[in-house]
């Protein structure tokens, strides 16, 4: 992700950029940050979890996923972005009437690449918490085979709650009831380190 050189920018000038873009752009506190591509193996790993959560949800009722062209917002800090996965339970709810941005995600997951991996883990995780109902983070390196799940507790306070590290492994997503297993997490990608 990089900065795009330019002054502050309103949200409703991004989002009016942003409808019409060839791009995709994630905004942040008057910034807009243009998206970098994705690897093979992340594009990979993003359909083999969005399948299975998707196949996993057809079977249950009132939840339903999105990938990475969903946008959403944080409206308690005005972050737009556009999630790798993303789960809603209950009615979607969108931030005005054009109804493509989201702001009730429960699950939300990112793939890791080098480039994004401290972001994902750091600011980016701190600025999705200020959603109400979200539940559980779900992060999945891109480069070896690791999976981690923060949790919400009762409390409000985040914790790891789930956590591989071996292609035999797996991790549980809670507030969806299912468990992902690392071979079905990385299959199809090419040169993961497995250990």
């Amino acid at each position: 992700m990089s900065a795009l050189n330019q002054p502050f920018i309103a949200p409703e000038d991004y989002l009016e950029r942003e409808r019409n873009a060839d791009y995709k752009s994630e905004y942040v506190q008057g910034e807009v940050f243009a998206m970098a591509g994705a690897s093979t193996n992340h594009n990979a790993i993003k359909e083999n979890v969005s399948f299975a959560i998707g196949s996993h949800l057809r079977r249950s009722t009132g939840c339903r996923n999105y990938s990475s062209d969903q946008r959403i917002l944080v409206e308690a800090n005005g972050l737009y972005t556009y999630p790798d996965l993303v789960v809603i339970c209950g009615p979607n709810q969108y931030s005005d009437m054009n109804r493509d941005t989201l702001t009730n995600p429960c699950l939300l997951g990112e793939i890791l690449s080098p480039g994004t991996a401290a972001y994902d883990r750091g600011e980016k995780f701190r600025l999705y918490r200020g959603i109400p109902g979200f539940q559980e983070y779900l992060l999945i390196d891109s480069a070896r085979v690791r999976a981690e799940v923060f949790r919400k507790n009762d409390y409000g306070f985040w914790y790891i709650a789930s956590e591989a590290a071996d292609i035999d492994a797996d991790v549980r997503l809670e507030s969806i009831g299912l468990t992902l297993t690392m071979r079905e997490v990385y299959r199809e990608t090419e040169g993961i380190v497995l250990a």
